[in-house]
This record gives C-alpha cells, sequence and structure tokens, in this order.
C-alpha cells in the first residue's frame, strides 16, 4: 500500500524536526523518516549546543540572533506548556580571543549592526574577569607535536564578550521537542526508514522509497540528511547543479574538568580561541567540553561512508584538545584517559549551510548544517516552510530570492545567501563561519 503526504522530510535531527514542526503547523501532512532508531542520535546528539553570535556574514549574525529569541521563548515557540520537560538555555556569556587576520571588526560590526551587545574587551580585563584563562598569545595555530608548539608567548592578546550567548542543555531533547510538537501538529515519525531513492516524474519529486521496498507519494521533499544529505542529493540527480560542495567530516568532542574558578558561577563562559584552534564551554555537572576549530596545521578526517565511522574519542584526538586548552588554562587537570564522543559534520565549502530548493521542482535541501547551525535551527525550520510556499505561488528563488524578515528585529535575512549556487562565502573557513 502506498502512503501519501504533501511533504516528506529526509532526517529527524535538530533541524529535520523543526522543518517537520515549521511545515505541520502551516496544515500540511508531514512525514519525517530516518534511518536511526531515535530523534536526534546522530549529528545532534553530538552536537555542542552552543548558541553564539559571531559568524563571518549579515545574514548568518542575523539568523543566529533570531534563533536564539526563540530558544529564550522555546516553549512559547512550540506552544508548549511550561510544566513541559523541554531543553534549556543556559546562560554563560562567549569569550572570543583576538587572532590575526580574521576578520574580527566585520564580525563586531555586523553583530552591533543586528543590536547585539559586544563588549570589547582588553587582555588586562580578560585577565581580571576570568583569572582562570591564560592572557597570552601564542601566535598561529601549530599541530602539538610541532616543538614550536610550546614556545614562549608573543604578547597578550584581547578579545570581544557577548553576555547573550550560552548553551542547550540537551540537545537530543531539543529535537525531541520539536518533533513531539510537530506530531502534536499532525506530522507523522518513521525511525528505522531508510531512504533508498527520490522518486521523479519528469522534473518533479512524486516521493520516496524506503529500503523496506515502501513507497512514499508526496509532491515535496526536504532533505535533512545530515552527513548522508550529499547522498540524497545524488540520489535526486541535483549534484551535479551545486556550486557548493558538501562531505562528511568527523570530529571529535572532548570532556574536562575545569579548574574551580572556572564554572556556571558567571565566570565561565564559553571561549573561541582560533590562536590555538579549540573552543571550550562549561558544562552541566561541573565538567567542560572541548572541541576545535579546524586549524590550518591538522588533518582532517574527512570520511566516505557516513555509515561508516567511530563515535569513540582516540587517544591522538584527546591528547591534542588537552594541550592546546592547558596552554589557555594553566591549572587544568587533564583527565588520565580520553573522555567524550565522535561525531560526523556535513561540511560545506565556506562552513556556510545550504537552505535551499533545486532544479528538481518539489525538492529543497537544508544541508551543511553540522557544527555551527544547531543554534538555527528554529529558523531554519522557518527558511525551509518560506522556501517550499514561495515555489507553491510560482516564484523563483533561484532569481527572485526569498526574504524571511526576522520576528524580533524586523530585519531582512536573504536566504539567497544560503544558495546552492552562490560562490564560496569569505568566512574563517571554518566551525566557526
Amino acid at each position: 500500500m502506498v502512503q501519501e503526504f504533501d511533504v516528506v522530510v529526509v532526517g529527524a535531527g535538530v533541524i529535520g524536526a523543526a522543518t517537520s514542526f515549521e511545515l505541520a503547523r502551516t496544515g500540511r501532512s508531514v512525514l519525517c523518516v530516518d534511518n536511526s532508531g531515535a530523534v536526534g542520535s546522530g549529528s545532534t546528539s553530538a552536537s555542542s549546543a552552543i548558541i553564539r553570535f559571531h559568524y563571518s556574514t549579515w545574514d548568518s549574525v542575523l539568523t543566529s540572533w533570531e534563533s536564539a529569541w526563540l530558544w529564550w521563548r522555546f516553549s512559547e515557540h512550540l506552544g508548549t506548556t511550561a510544566s513541559a520537560a523541554l531543553a534549556k538555555f543556559v546562560p554563560t556569556g562567549a569569550l572570543t580571543f583576538d587572532f590575526r587576520g580574521t576578520n574580527r571588526d566585520v564580525t563586531v560590526a555586523l553583530m552591533r549592526r543586528c543590536g547585539i551587545a559586544v563588549e570589547d574587551l582588553s587582555a588586562n580585563q580578560i585577565r581580571e574577569r576570568f583569572p582562570a584563562l591564560d592572557v597570552a598569545d601564542f601566535g598561529v595555530a601549530k599541530r602539538v607535536d610541532d616543538a614550536a608548539f610550546f614556545d614562549d608567548p608573543v604578547g597578550e592578546v584581547g578579545g570581544y564578550f557577548t553576555p547573550d550567548a550560552g548553551f542547550i542543555d540537551d540537545p537530543m531533547l531539543a529535537a525531541q521537542n520539536f518533533m513531539d510538537a510537530a506530531m502534536r501538529g499532525g506530522a507523522k515519525l518513521r525511525l528505522h526508514s531508510k531512504v533508498v531513492e527520490i522518486r521523479r516524474r519528469g522534473d518533479a519529486v512524486v516521493g520516496v522509497t524506503l529500503e523496506s521496498g515502501e513507497l512514499i507519494d508526496a509532491h515535496v521533499v526536504v532533505n535533512v540528511a545530515g552527513p548522508a544529505s550529499a547522498r540524497i542529493n545524488e540520489m535526486a540527480g541535483v549534484s551535479g547543479e551545486m556550486k557548493i560542495n558538501q562531505r562528511p567530516l568527523r570530529q571529535e568532542v572532548h570532556v574536562a574538568t575545569p579548574p574551580q574558578n572556572f564554572g556556571l558561577d558567571g565566570t565561565g563562559p564559553l571561549v573561541t580561541d582560533m590562536g590555538l584552534g579549540t573552543y571550550f564551554r562549561p558544562h552541566l555537572g561541573g565538567t567542560m567540553i572541548v572541541g576545535g576549530t579546524e586549524p590550518k596545521c591538522d588533518d582532517l578526517e574527512w570520511v566516505r561512508d557516513p555509515d561508516q565511522f567511530s563515535d569513540q574519542p582516540t587517544t591522538v584526538g584527546f591528547e591534542r584538545s588537552m594541550l592546546r586548552l592547558g596552554r589557555r588554562m594553566p591549572n587544568l587537570a587533564i583527565p588520565s584517559r580520553p573522555k567524550g564522543l565522535a561525531g560526523l559534520y556535513d561540511v560545506t565549502d565556506d562552513w556556510v549551510p545550504i537552505y535551499d530548493c533545486s532544479s528538481l521542482k518539489g525538492y529543497f535541501m537544508a544541508c551543511g548544517t553540522s557544527g555551527n547551525q544547531f543554534k538555527n535551527a528554529p529558523m531554519s525550520g522557518i527558511f525551509m516552510t518560506a522556501l517550499v510556499e514561495a515555489s507553491e505561488q510560482g516564484i523563483d528563488h533561484d532569481t527572485d530570492p526569498v526574504q524571511v524578515v526576522g520576528a524580533h528585529t524586523g530585519m531582512t535575512i536573504n536566504l539567497g545567501a544560503f544558495s546552492r549556487l552562490r560562490e564560496p562565502e569569505t568566512t574563517t573557513g571554518t566551525v566557526m563561519g
């Protein structure tokens, strides 16, 4: 028996769940399918779930700011009761160390243009406010097996602080919250359901085929498959038209115990440290999460098959993270063995996501979102719904880009900035965007 829906969303991570939620509340019949056994169990569960605003481009900064307001009003946004078990925003603020050669002034100007509070901090001010952190300038990031890694500092470094930043305490729960809201709106969920074919008739999508052989009819398919999204695009026959490439990247996130003067008492912010090639943030339970910023000196681990990779942290990756963190946090007690996890990022050439339509009528994509788009999940669902509605109204997004007005700022986000046909944006070239 063939089932029929208005929309099939492929992928039940936080962005797929948010997309299902937004489309369902327009009255469309929505089916979300995912190969895993739980909502948000893929890249979402491995996310550091950071809510921050320092991006390299206007539309990305504005998107993150608008999304933050939806996270802060999560219960209201989802239409749930205040007593519901919801993922929560944990305020910490974000400290970004200055790093030579970056577009720091551009990023700060963009944030202030949005109305985001930004404080410029000298090295002395950082030292006074965050005593656990060394303010030494270590120069350009180096491999930890390079003897120069332990060279003396070349001076001191300042930075900037955004007090409204923080993190979501449970990223997997956040995805489930979106999906629960979608299902209250009539959406259906199918787990353990792998898409093996994007069905088309002429130049239009007509549904998907599942590995079980089941056919699902739909005149709209949205690819939100995370690290598997490139493979889904190949099934749809649209990979050749894309100017922006995407591929899966294995990343590790490690856990450490911070010094007593760095924590959730207001002294421990989330920190971006491009000079050492690391980022870190406090976590509940008195621990700290540590990840990397893909400095040029590091070898990146690209994955050929997203279904085949190790989700266990390695000793090499762990030692790299801890040594870098230890230079910035001299009193760090380094754990005796690796503790953390590994996941896959779905990465584009410029680390800017793809929120777009395609030449195949009814086929849409939210791709290249891993690593720096968890925070934008609330707006991503709004974006994908706007793209679907524009297409149904006969608007050619490729020539007349869809615009979305932010509910908080009243400012316009140009979805053409996230086009598959764009020239690569000038960004940090890292997860920071």
